[in-house]
């Protein structure tokens, strides 16, 4: 899919749902009482310790739909972003799809036509409210099947004291960094080294969210996943130039810290950071609370590129969709009860993430405070923000490969050219079935 740039006129993405104990999510949800019906629901966990784990707002969230809609039950289960794909991906093969999925990906499922569409679902309030490109990167051949339900940006977390106690910033904490090359990431990088600093630049390749983070890297080199005929070019000269950066000047050079990139999750790296063990990081919205709660004091900038010049930020948007078990109608009510205005700001204010309707953008825009202030530096990202090739059939499966792969591309004798080329080959392959 064209990478799409995000207009703040339009606004839109969605997520799921929590727990109550799942027994066998099947693909025909039970009928229980009188004509009962119990909508199954699996949804990713965007909390970052059991404290503040999704699954109590969506546990409020399913009790308020029921009781507004009697004679309808929601069960949900949440898992972790490093299995919630993975699972969804087994139900549908053993022929027991949820009812509505809160995963990364949804173009495969459309493609074998288990999906209900958009305008199947949705009343025409809710469908026009999502943002334009966040609906649009929702369709495969002009029709929508994802509906997105949050979305976030990505900007390069700083800790403040380490880099004034490594020489990089003035102490007077007066001046933001602002590094504009891959040069000026490097030398701060040895400098936090030579002060001591356990990882000067965190870079977390691991299962969690290695797509992620290779996407910020190979946008920055001046590459990307797909080229602006929407064709994949993960191998592009671009793409293997900059692993082989990553490979010789950072991860070489000793600066990535004690845990090899390939092992390292995107959580673990935030919980370092908060920790103040990390100089550098990319980073999503919600390390700013992470982070605010643990007292670290930190800035924000763009993600320096390789020649110094401004290239598209990566923008993230995560989907909901509903399979075709025989509950359409309930499964619509569910998703416009899930996307009010007040459902979908009390979550992204939860979370620190930004919303995908043009009414949660609306409230989020004239919010007021310090966290309101920082949170609108993400949503600012968002007009030339690039997302992930959803549109793509084959995107589960290649982000996948990604995520197992990539790792080892930039680890000590690393082959950036012949992993990013097998990931390519089995990309287009699939994307030619």
């Amino acid at each position: 899919m064209k990478a799409r740039k995000l207009n703040l006129a339009a606004s839109g993405l969605a997520l799921c749902l929590t727990t109550v104990t799942l027994t066998g999510c099947g693909a025909v949800s039970s009928l229980t009482g009188d004509n009962e019906v119990t909508l199954r629901v699996v949804a990713a966990d965007y909390g970052d310790n059991p404290e503040n784990s999704s699954k109590g707002y969506w546990k409020n969230l399913a009790a308020a739909f029921e009781k507004a809609n009697p004679g309808t039950k929601v069960q949900v289960d949440v898992y972790s972003w490093s299995e919630v794909d993975a699972k969804v991906a087994e139900m549908v093969k053993a022929g027991k799809a949820p009812d509505v999925a809160q995963i990364g990906a949804y173009a495969d499922y459309a493609a074998q036509g288990k999906l209900y569409s958009a305008d199947e679902l949705l009343s025409v309030t809710t469908e026009a409210d999502f943002l334009a490109p966040l609906a649009d990167a929702g369709k495969v051949k002009r029709v929508q099947y994802g509906m997105p339900f949050v979305a976030s940006t990505r900007l390069m977390f700083y800790n403040e004291k380490l880099l004034a106690d490594a020489g990089v910033i003035p102490k007077d904490g007066k001046t933001a960094w602002q590094p504009k090359s891959w040069a000026d990431l490097e030398s701060a990088a040895k400098k936090l080294k030579a002060a001591g600093v356990p990882t000067p630049f965190a870079l977390p390749l691991g299962r969690e969210e290695a797509q992620g983070e290779t996407m910020q890297w190979l946008l920055a080199g001046g590459g990307g996943y797909s080229d602006n005929e929407e064709a994949y070019a993960i191998d592009s000269p671009e793409n293997v130039k900059t692993l082989e950066y990553l490979r010789d000047k950072i991860v070489g050079a000793g600066l990535t810290g004690p845990v090899e990139p390939s092992k390292l999750d995107r959580q673990a790296a935030f919980d370092s950071f908060s920790r103040g063990e990390v100089g550098m990081l990319n980073g999503h919205p919600t390390l700013v609370k992470q982070a605010a709660a643990k007292g670290v004091k930190y800035g924000m900038t763009p993600m320096p590129t390789a020649d110094g010049t401004e290239h598209p930020t990566m923008g993230v948007a995560d989907w909901v969709m509903a399979f075709k078990n025989g509950h359409r109608t309930q499964s619509g009510k569910f998703l416009d009860f899930l996307y009010k205005q007040d459902n979908v700001t009390a979550f992204t204010e939860k979370y620190d993430l930004l919303p995908v309707t043009t009414s949660g953008s609306r409230a989020m825009a004239a919010g007021t405070g310090a966290r309101s202030a920082q949170l609108k530096t993400f949503l600012q990202a968002l007009p030339n923000a690039r997302l992930y090739p959803v549109g793509k059939k084959s995107w589960a499966a290649v982000s996948e490969d990604i995520k197992q792969n990539v790792g080892k591309s930039v680890q000590q004798g690393g082959q950036p050219a012949k992993v990013l080329g097998d990931i390519a080959d089995a990309a287009r392959k699939a994307d030619a079935r």
